[in-house]
């Protein structure tokens, strides 16, 4: 009999913490409270208990105009959380898991000022290595990854980095001038991906998508890259899909709504 009492007890305790989970979440994305009712599904005296003791441990905080905010509770927690956060181990399995399907180099690459760190390198099978290594740092204008940093950004952001970092030539294939590279990010915001075409390192090109945090900003890219000895740009462009559902796979896990 106590089995069963507790067996009973176990469920109406998971069944609450998934009924706070509902109301927190709603409650952080909806405006009002019937919003947060109507979201989660659940009786609206059930809502106003759970709300109740979220603002009262601080979980939840009250706007002016009377929607809600993340509380202190869950601020801190946040921040404790990103402190802890080690990209390099979330991305590694993703980055495995592409060489694995592509046959290739992959890089993840983060933003640090105006270039891109390697923080991941994969390597494949192949009888050669990528010049590349981690903790290397390259050009934002020259590289897939880059691009891809680029094209999220607005018209001043974008302004403000030619002006400051120049677009220096890498090879004889790099986008020097303002204007193709701004043709060039138009193209990679309408695709999705960008492409290296030779235009960091002689004899290497790469297709890459974009990583995003949890706030949706372009804070990081995942590249496929080979020789050309090996493929053709067609045949390394064929690859982006594979890069964009790896990096969107790791963009929902650092918290990007999928």
């Amino acid at each position: 009999m106590s089995t069963v009492v507790s067996t009973v007890r176990h469920q109406a305790a998971t069944s609450a913490s998934e009924k706070t989970l509902l109301v927190l979440e709603a409650a952080l994305a909806e405006p009002r409270f019937t919003d947060v009712v109507d979201a989660t599904g659940l009786a609206k005296a059930t809502v106003h208990r759970i709300v109740a003791t979220l603002l009262d441990r601080q979980f939840l905080a009250v706007a002016d105009d009377g929607g809600y905010l993340p509380g202190p509770k869950i601020l801190s927690l946040a921040g404790t959380a990103l402190q802890r956060i080690d990209i390099s181990a979330i991305a590694r399995p993703f980055a495995d898991a592409l060489v694995e399907e592509s046959g290739c180099t992959v890089h993840l690459g983060a933003v640090s000022g105006d270039e891109i760190v390697y923080l991941v390198r994969a390597d494949s099978d192949r009888p050669y290595l990528m010049p590349s290594r981690v903790g290397l740092a390259v050009p934002l204008h020259s590289t897939g990854i880059g691009k891809n940093v680029l094209a999220d950004f607005t018209d001043d952001q974008l302004d403000r980095f030619v002006a400051r970092a120049g677009l220096p030539g890498r090879t004889p294939h790099t986008l020097t001038t303002p204007g193709a590279l701004r043709a060039e990010l138009e193209s990679v915001r309408r695709l999705g991906y960008a492409l290296d075409r030779e235009e960091n390192v002689p004899g290497i090109g790469c297709v890459a998508a974009p990583v995003r945090d949890h706030t949706g900003h372009v804070a990081y890219g995942i590249s496929i890259s080979t020789l050309l000895l090996e493929h053709t740009f067609d045949q390394i462009e064929a690859m982006a899909p594979m890069a964009v559902a790896a990096a969107q796979k790791l963009s929902t896990a650092l918290g990007f709504p999928s």
